[in-house]
């Protein structure tokens, strides 16, 4: 088991397969200049799977969501969810991703093991999400959403970051089009996890701002702490449902007393909190000429022991993770 001294069990590991992502998003990345991990420094497609054993069958792991940088640019990906799928228990598999790669994966993916996807887009508007992403590959991502439902993995989930001036309008319509396509669309909050350092609190989109917002169109009826337990995003039925949207307010609703979460990085890192300014090497006893998998399981017990109350970001000293998003894993 996992637990920390405040007495939370994490069940859900995200496991962040590379730092490498083929968009260049505004809120996550510098257009240029990033220094990528070292192929040696990355886990192997071996190493990964043998770390997700330990936390499944030894740690009480229930669920692993695969994150990067851009997990579909890993090439053995297909191959990881297969053997993970076959592990005793079985985990509930996910993936996070920008789906620009889901039209040529979804079908390979869904038979391999996984069960869902959450695909990034933050605008209806191809123009926008150049602007956004740096890239003009909007088209691909609607395709790649079309795959995954398609395939089955469902639901299919859109995450959704408003940025101030570019997509802040866009709420009522995001959600009109996600309750046509049948998506489950949530709002996220922007976070500070930008490799620039470029995030202000002042400048953010709330959650009462969304809220607000598609109200002016929709009837919105709040869910309730029952349904929602420990997952991130707070959900409200649409006129009446059975469509649902969410909104992950990391910011200014923290959920940090009900987090399950343990991170993996992909680099063989242990991060306790997406926010955290630490980590904890797994890599190295990994390699070690006589790896045991209860030490490696009492290192991790360790790193999540130590976790904080919460993630600091409403204190006014907060200091930003020194890695961006792209090597944490989201």
């Amino acid at each position: 088991m996992l637990i920390d001294t405040y007495g939370r069990v994490a069940t859900d590991l995200r496991v962040s397969l590379t730092d490498r992502c083929n968009l260049r998003c505004t809120y996550c990345m510098p257009e240029e200049g990033l220094q990528w991990l070292a192929k040696p420094d990355l886990l192997t497609d071996d190493e990964i799977v043998r770390l997700i054993e330990i936390a499944v069958t030894r740690l009480g792991i229930t669920e692993v969501r695969f994150t990067g940088g851009e997990p579909l640019l890993r090439p053995g990906i297909v191959g990881i969810v297969e053997r993970v799928s076959a592990l005793e228990p079985r985990p509930q598999m996910s993936l996070t991703t920008n789906g620009i790669g889901l039209r040529r994966t979804a079908a390979a993916l869904k038979t391999a093991g996984l069960d869902r996807v959450n695909v990034s887009l933050d605008t209806l508007r191809p123009d926008v999400f150049k602007t956004l992403t740096r890239r003009d590959r909007h088209q691909d991502v609607v395709a790649g959403l079309e795959a995954a439902r398609d395939a089955g993995l469902t639901p299919v989930k859109v995450n959704c970051v408003l940025m101030p001036g570019l997509n802040d309008d866009e709420a009522p319509d995001l959600l009109a089009w996600a309750v046509e396509h049948d998506y489950e669309l949530r709002f996220i909050e922007q976070m500070p996890l930008d490799a620039q350092h470029g995030w202000k609190r002042e400048g953010m989109v709330t959650a009462g701002d969304i809220l607000a917002s598609l109200r002016t169109r929709f009837a919105l009826t709040e869910e309730g702490a029952d349904e929602r337990g420990s997952a991130p995003a707070e959900r409200w039925l649409v006129d009446g449902g059975p469509h649902r949207v969410g909104v992950i307010a990391s910011v200014t609703r923290p959920f940090c007393a009900a987090c399950d979460r343990t991170r993996l990085t992909a680099d063989g890192q242990i991060r306790n909190c997406l926010f955290a300014t630490e980590e904890t090497d797994l890599r190295t006893a990994l390699r070690s000429d006589a790896p045991d998998e209860e030490e490696i399981a009492r290192i991790w017990r360790l790193a999540m022991w130590g976790k904080k109350a919460g993630s600091g970001l409403d204190d006014p000293s907060f200091l930003q993770p020194t890695r961006p998003m792209s090597a944490i894993g989201g």
